[in-house]
Order: C-alpha cells, then sequence, then structure tokens
C-alpha cells in the first residue's frame, strides 16, 4: 500500500517536527535536502485564500467523481489519519472535470484537525482555519501508472479539500470514517471501512476554488493541483473529540496526541486563485451578498464566500 505518509521513508514524526530541539515543519527542509522544496518552493501548500484576489475563470467546469463506493484501509499512521482505497478494487472512482485536464483516480483521504476548536484545518479563508479539514488525494491515471510516481510528476496529483465546521450532525459518509477511530487510537494501527462514498462526502455545492500547489507534508512535491470546496460540511463535538483522542505512539509508549497535524500557511508567490463564482453579482437579480472584502468568519453560514 502506498501512501503520501510512507513517501516520508519512514522517518519518525519527532525527526519531521523537530530539529536540532527546534520544533516545526519550517524546519523540514533542513532535516532532508530531498525535502529542499518545503523550504525553497515557490508553489508550496496550503495557502492562505483571499476572496478579494480571486479571479473568476468562465472555462471552469463542475467537477465530477464516481459516484460508487468503495472498500478501503483507515489507518493512524503516527502523524495522520488516512483512508487508502482497497488494492483489490476492481471499479475504481474517478475524479475528473473542474480544472483538470486529465483523469484521475481516487487513491487516499488525509484528516488534519486540531486539538482545539480555532484551528485544525491547513487551508484558510481570510485567516480563518476551520476546526479540521478533508483532503481527497487522486493521481493522474492517464499519464503515470500509480500514485507514488504520479507524486513527483508534473500534474500527478489532485487533491479536492474539504472544510470542516462543527456541526450538531456530520456528513454521513464522514461518521462511517469516524466510527472507526476508538479502533486506530495508537499509531501503526489499522481497520477496514467498507462501502465509504467519497462522493458523498461533498457537500451540495458545484462552486470551488483552485490553485497550483505541493503535498503538505515532506517532500513538499510542487505537483498537486488543488480544489478547495466552497462550503463546508459538518463534524460533531463527538467525532472531533473521537480524533482528538488519537495517539503518535503505540499502546506502550502513547507519546503525544496526533492532532495539530497541519502545515501552516506558505507564501503564496504571485499564484492565480481560479473560482468558478462569478461575483458579478448583476447576473444574480434579487440575490443580496456580504461584501467579499469584510472580515467574515462563516459561522452559521453554509459557503464559505458567497451563494
Amino acid at each position: 500500500m502506498t501512501t503520501m505518509g510512507f513517501a516520508v521513508s519512514g522517518v519518525s514524526w519527532e525527526e519531521w517536527w523537530t530539529y536540532d530541539g527546534i520544533s516545526g515543519p519550517a524546519f523540514w527542509g533542513l532535516i532532508n535536502p530531498e525535502w529542499s522544496l518545503c523550504n525553497k518552493g515557490r508553489r508550496q501548500s496550503p495557502v492562505n485564500l483571499e476572496p478579494e484576489k480571486l479571479l473568476f475563470d468562465p472555462n471552469l467546469r463542475f467537477l465530477h467523481i464516481d459516484k460508487h463506493r468503495i472498500n478501503g484501509l483507515i489507518s493512524n499512521t503516527g502523524h495522520s489519519v488516512i483512508f487508502t482505497v482497497e488494492n483489490e478494487t476492481r471499479h475504481h472512482i474517478n475524479i475528473t472535470g473542474g480544472p483538470l485536464s486529465y483523469k484521475y483516480q481516487f487513491h487516499e483521504i488525509h484528516i488534519h484537525y486540531g486539538l482545539h476548536d480555532q484551528f485544525g484545518s491547513e487551508h484558510a479563508i481570510n485567516g480563518y482555519s476551520f476546526p479540521a479539514e478533508i483532503q481527497i488525494f487522486g493521481f493522474n491515471s492517464q499519464l503515470y501508472s500509480n500514485f507514488s510516481e504520479a507524486l513527483h510528476k508534473a500534474q500527478g496529483i489532485v487533491s479536492i479539500s474539504l472544510l470542516l465546521q462543527l456541526g450538531d450532525l456530520s456528513n454521513p459518509e464522514l461518521r462511517i470514517l469516524t466510527e472507526e477511530l476508538e479502533n486506530i487510537k495508537y499509531g501503526g494501527a489499522e481497520m477496514p471501512v467498507n462501502r465509504l462514498s467519497v462522493r458523498g462526502l461533498l457537500p451540495d455545492t458545484d462552486y470551488y476554488m483552485t490553485y497550483d500547489g505541493s503535498t503538505t507534508a515532506p517532500a513538499c512535491f510542487e505537483t498537486v493541483t488543488w480544489i478547495i470546496i466552497n462550503k463546508p460540511i459538518y463534524i460533531t463535538k463527538q467525532q472531533l473529540h473521537g480524533l482528538r483522542r488519537l495517539m503518535q505512539g503505540d499502546a506502550r509508549h502513547p507519546k503525544a496526541p496526533l492532532g495539530n497535524n497541519f502545515r501552516p500557511p506558505q507564501p503564496l508567490h504571485h499564484r492565480a486563485v481560479r473560482t468558478n463564482i462569478d461575483f458579478d453579482l448583476s447576473k444574480y437579480p434579487g440575490k443580496t451578498c456580504p461584501s467579499m472584502h469584510r472580515d467574515m468568519h462563516y459561522k452559521g453560514t453554509n459557503t464559505l464566500l458567497l451563494f
């Protein structure tokens, strides 16, 4: 099984997050020369998305994800919670449309979250972080044979970002994943998950933002087309508590909690962030929308930006 978590060549969590006693992902590029992009790259992820700087692109299409259900494994890797599709899957889930020029094959889901509600997501909007973020990864199956190969190749990877907001009722597909959390409390644990609908994780909207970026873990390959969906999905306090009980180590040496497994926002460096949201309000008579230039905190709303 190849996951992005294992692309770090077995480096431990402590080596990832500390360097000569100085903690933080800012030092990834110093730990290993093969990770130099983490410090020197100019198309790094995640980023802070600023609504007033978005570019409307009328050529962006709606995103399509195959609807059928799949089986796989959910695992506590010691630095992330990852769902990986079953190796023997015959009916792969394809991701097409949106900003993509090729067909991408779903491979895995990463869950990032905080130990407190104020932060946890990797992407931010106007400086506002969400309690958690789900990232759905696929690889370019028209150009490359597998996820590992595509990770370091041009247009190799797509990641669909779902920002999670606290709510009383969670997304039903998210419940399928979080039901297994008590069985993967310690690093290295994994459990089968059956009949998950990746498409069902997405909220009911066709609007998104997109930019060219990187993986958010070493080696920070700049091969990812990011698609951030313009509507949160909901996670309950109980589900967040389940995530926050997960530990990095094993039962004998549990180490620290797994949470706060997010990379801080990286500089945008003049990259364009495009959207299929047309901000020309004259096309929507009768609709009133909050100004994009206000500092919106999105609580109690069902969109991240407009509409």
